[in-house]
């Protein structure tokens, strides 16, 4: 499918907007080791789905989608104010659990290496 360059460019602005909210207005606790990382705009804008990340690996998911949830009017509300356009989209909050992924797959190779050292010390 292609994508536009409106629906591109509304999405990079939205992106760096909630980022800018959610670092500087948002005052739940939840909130405050999370970054967004992609936004995908729905074809007639109505829907954004927002990708989240957590900067703190131990923090629990859960919670901080119920926390995006419940911010989500408001954050929405800041949205159409700093955006200034006619049909704000619905925000959905999904966790991006990619670089958690990329961690463990890490350690896996970094576990599957070590033996191989040792054999090659003696």
């Amino acid at each position: 499918m292609r994508e536009f360059p409106r629906n591109q460019r509304l999405g990079n602005q939205v992106l760096r907007t909630l980022n800018e909210l959610l670092t500087i207005e948002t005052k739940d606790p939840r909130l405050k080791m999370v970054s967004f990382n992609s936004v995908d705009l729905s074809r007639d804008l109505s829907v954004a789905r927002i990708h989240f990340i957590m900067l703190d690996p131990d923090s629990d998911p859960l919670s901080v989608q119920e926390g995006l949830d419940r911010a989500s009017g408001f954050l929405r509300g800041r949205l159409g104010r700093e955006l200034k356009v006619r049909h704000v989209p619905e925000l959905r909050f999904f966790h991006d659990n990619s670089a958690a992924e990329a961690q463990r797959i890490s350690g896996l190779i970094d576990g599957a290496l070590e033996p191989k050292k040792i054999d090659e010390l003696q």
